[in-house]
C-alpha cells in the first residue's frame, strides 16, 4: 500500500520536517500526513505550516532544506507548526499584541 501526503499540502524539499498549505483548509478538514489522517482543529490559511512527521521539543524545523527555527514543545503529525510551537533561532517571534507594541515604540 503506498501512502501519500494530502494534495492540499507541499513539501518544498525532501529534508523538510513541515508541509506548507497550499489551499485553506477549514476547521474539521480532514488532511493525510503520511500514514496518519488528522483533523484541522483550526483554519490553516495558505502558506500556513503543519508537521510532516511527530517533532520533538528543541529539534529543527526544517523548510526550504533549512533550518528555519526549533520547536517549542513537541508537534504531532499534521498539527499546525507557527509562532505558538515554533521559535525562530534568527529573529525574535512576535504575537500581533507585540508587533503593535514593537512599531508603536520604534516608529513614533
Amino acid at each position: 500500500m503506498t501512502v501519500s501526503t494530502d494534495p492540499r499540502l507541499l513539501r518544498l524539499h525532501p529534508a523538510d520536517n513541515v508541509l506548507t498549505v497550499i489551499a485553506t483548509l477549514e476547521a474539521g478538514a480532514q488532511i493525510r500526513v503520511g500514514d496518519a489522517e488528522v483533523v484541522v482543529p483550526t483554519r490553516l490559511p495558505l502558506g500556513h505550516k503543519v508537521a510532516a512527521r511527530d517533532i520533538a521539543a528543541g529539534e529543527k524545523i526544517v523548510k526550504y532544506g533549512a533550518p528555519i527555527g526549533s520547536a517549542s514543545r513537541a508537534i504531532a503529525a499534521g498539527e499546525h507548526a507557527h509562532t505558538h510551537n515554533v521559535q525562530s533561532d534568527y529573529l525574535p517571534t512576535f504575537l500581533r499584541e507585540d508587533q503593535s507594541r514593537y512599531f508603536a515604540q520604534h516608529h513614533a
